[in-house]
């Protein structure tokens, strides 16, 4: 069978359109402009929505293959928002080196990897159910599997034939699963596996590191063909550079402190607490003395007013901060 041989017939112009859209966010050839121009189509209706979100489910199924499924108009009609050599490219090189000025993008959306972690994903961006920063959703996925998702969290749907499957792009979730079928919970996470049929846990998924914290229950963690079984009150967690490691106590309280809007903070390392600080907050926090992030502190903030870490900074350990446009902050 041959990668066109399943795709569906006799599509609808607006998922034609935003096939389009898809196949020029994929050419390389995509700018800043591209993606805002999206921003403000999809945001016209529902339809235009949900237009989007199945041409990025044709895309991730049948990929080049869908290009023939968009007219040739509709492609000509994204190519001509972006003339030839009229705005800057989206290279990897162009967005490291203009990360600052690309701060107050109108619309926030790139469709490459963002620098600096200012911008989804095009995978963050076309997920199922996504939360941007600061924000935390309640999902029911069916009576007895419900997910909370924390800040900047994507998530896929992959269930099938009654299956329940999900996969964790990014970000972290509690699930609680209380399943009497058979088949257990399945949740992809970071190249690994994590599957329940009766537990309350963490997952979480940032820069391809994976942790799970079992608070209730039991869950197995497989990764790369090994599996090992976990119950409350332990965690675990695995990558690509360090394997998976061994099942140990874990911190509860520091586990569901974000449900609750709250960071416990327990002897890190300035560096450690400003990366989870950019998690939640707008803008970023940028280190520019490599002394002060490895500075040891303690304490307990409040997600809501993650601003006050700067001035505690200031009063403990002296650090000045210089604010640049887009919540940017350099702090030396």
């Amino acid at each position: 069978m041959t990668a066109g041989d399943d795709i569906p017939s006799g599509l609808d112009p607006l998922l034609r359109q935003a096939l389009a859209w898809v196949i020029r966010l994929h050419s390389g050839e995509a700018t800043s402009e591209d993606a805002a121009a999206l921003a403000l189509w999809r945001q016209r209706s529902a339809e235009h929505e949900a237009a989007f979100r199945d041409a990025v489910r044709l895309w991730r199924t049948f990929g080049e293959a869908t290009r023939k499924l968009a007219s040739e108009s509709e492609l000509m009609n994204v190519e001509r928002r972006t003339p030839p050599g009229a705005r800057d490219r989206l290279s990897r090189r162009a967005l490291i080196g203009g990360a600052m000025a690309a701060a107050s993008v109108a619309g926030g959306y790139l469709v490459v990897r963002p620098p600096m972690g200012l911008w989804p994903s095009f995978e963050e961006l076309s997920a199922d159910y996504r939360t941007t920063k600061g924000e935390r959703r309640n999902i029911a996925l069916s009576d007895n599997v419900t997910l909370t998702l924390n800040t900047q969290t994507s998530i896929a749907i992959r269930s099938e034939q009654g299956t329940p499957r999900i996969e964790l792009i990014s970000g972290e979730a509690a699930v609680q699963a209380e399943r009497d079928a058979p088949v257990p919970l399945v949740i992809d996470a970071g190249g690994g596996r994590v599957t329940t049929r009766r537990a309350s846990f963490n997952v979480k998924c940032l820069d391809r590191v994976v942790s799970v914290s079992c608070i209730e229950g039991a869950v197995e963690i497989e990764w790369r063909g090994q599996r090992v079984a976990m119950s409350g009150e332990q965690q675990i967690s695995y990558s690509a550079e360090t394997g998976l490691g061994p099942a140990s106590h874990a911190d509860i309280e520091q586990a569901n402190a974000w449900r609750k809007g709250l960071l416990i903070v327990r002897d890190w390392p300035v560096g450690r607490l400003v990366e989870e600080i950019n998690r939640y907050r707008p803008g970023r926090i940028v280190i520019m003395d490599e002394q002060l992030g490895r500075r040891m502190i303690s304490g307990t903030f409040h997600l809501d007013h993650l601003d006050d870490f700067i001035a505690q900074a200031h009063g403990l350990f002296g650090a000045t901060a210089r604010s640049l446009p887009g919540g940017i902050v350099l702090l030396s």
